[in-house]
């Protein structure tokens, strides 16, 4: 399996668990590979200061299987960023397609969630308005659902912040198998954990 994810300036520094999920689950396939992909390569500035290095720009990122789309405050300018948009368009044709956390909002912006239903990160802090609420919103044409994820084939998307973990194991289970996401799971002593999140939230698959 090979992972794009893409990132962009003031993406949540914890959606970038995605990669750490896949980089342990090397250890029980290595024939996982990922990758970084943004609108530019080279340095991006995440939430608080935290810089990494895209590995590829848009225009020459390589085919995957999966284009995992990540979340922070970012997301905001990236609903109105063309080439984001039109890149994950581009994407939809030939990939799976996965939105963690505010990232399902830049999916939603692409029109690639319309006629389906769809989670996005729901709690919030202060005067902020939760992103599902604006999901509902602002998308009418998505069935905007309170959810860990929900699974529409080509296309999942998951709730807020640390669900990005559970996310990308059920990703590994989609693609390679239920023993690769629990053997994952356990060396990331992440077991309980999901169990848990599995209890408070549904999981949905249409």
């Amino acid at each position: 399996m090979k992972a794009a994810i893409l990132i962009y300036d003031d993406v949540e520094p914890i959606d970038l668990a995605t990669f750490g999920v896949l980089s342990m689950a090397r250890r029980v396939a290595p024939q996982i590979s990922v990758f970084t992909v943004a609108e530019r390569r080279g340095v991006i500035e995440l939430a608080s200061g935290l810089k990494v290095l895209a590995d590829h720009s848009y225009a020459d990122a390589p085919d995957a299987d999966v284009l995992i789309v990540t979340g922070g405050a970012g997301w905001q300018k990236q609903v109105q960023t063309p080439a984001t948009l039109e890149y994950i368009r581009k994407c939809s044709a030939k990939v799976s397609l996965v939105g963690v956390c505010t990232g399902g909002m830049i999916l939603a912006a692409a029109g690639v969630l319309d006629g389906r239903s769809a989670t996005t990160k729901q709690e919030v802090i202060g005067a902020e308005v939760s992103p599902l609420q604006l999901m509902r919103e602002r998308h009418p044409a998505i069935r905007a659902m309170d959810a860990r994820l929900v699974d529409c084939g080509t296309v999942v998307t998951g709730g807020g912040v640390t669900l990005c973990i559970d996310v990308t194991l059920y990703i590994l289970e989609r693609f390679l198998g239920s023993e690769v996401a629990r053997e994952t799971a356990r060396i990331m002593e992440y077991t309980a954990a999901l169990a848990a999140n599995d209890a408070r939230l549904p999981t949905i698959i249409q």
